[in-house]
């Protein structure tokens, strides 16, 4: 028997997006106002999702406040107020879009998590635009 757990979090993020192979013209015509030069930000939605059995010791399928610690060591603390083109080791060469942000952000917890758990990362950048990544 498995169950999922979910845990909600926000932060706030600058970004760019922005292709250094393409011209300003063809960056404008693909990211339109999202390729600002001056950068703008999102009100980001994070919910991480995590799918395994109850532990019959704990009654858990996963402690919600160690997951909520990771997720603040590993990634609000790295990416809540940032400019994540300029002040992110990892959007220096990554375009910094709704779906490559959830991979990273995959990536990241991926690696504080027992793999018996599956793994589902879901960001919001508006209220209307969502993406989910889960490692496949």
């Amino acid at each position: 028997m498995k169950i999922a757990v979910y845990r909600k979090e926000h932060f706030n993020a600058a970004h760019r997006l922005h292709n250094p192979d393409w011209s300003d013209e063809q960056n404008k015509a693909v990211f339109g106002k999202c390729n600002n030069p001056n950068f703008h930000g999102h009100n980001y939605e994070l919910i991480v999702k995590l799918l395994g059995p109850i532990d019959p010791q704990t009654g858990y399928v996963f402690d919600m406040k160690i997951l909520s610690d990771l997720i603040k060591e590993n990634v609000l603390d790295k990416f809540d107020h940032k400019n994540l083109n300029l002040d992110t080791d990892e959007f220096k060469k990554l375009n910094p879009t709704a779906e490559n942000i959830a991979v990273v952000i995959w990536n990241i917890l991926r690696k504080k998590i027992d793999n018996k758990y599956e793994l589902t990362i879901r960001l919001y950048e508006t209220e209307r635009n969502f993406v989910e990544y889960d490692g496949n």
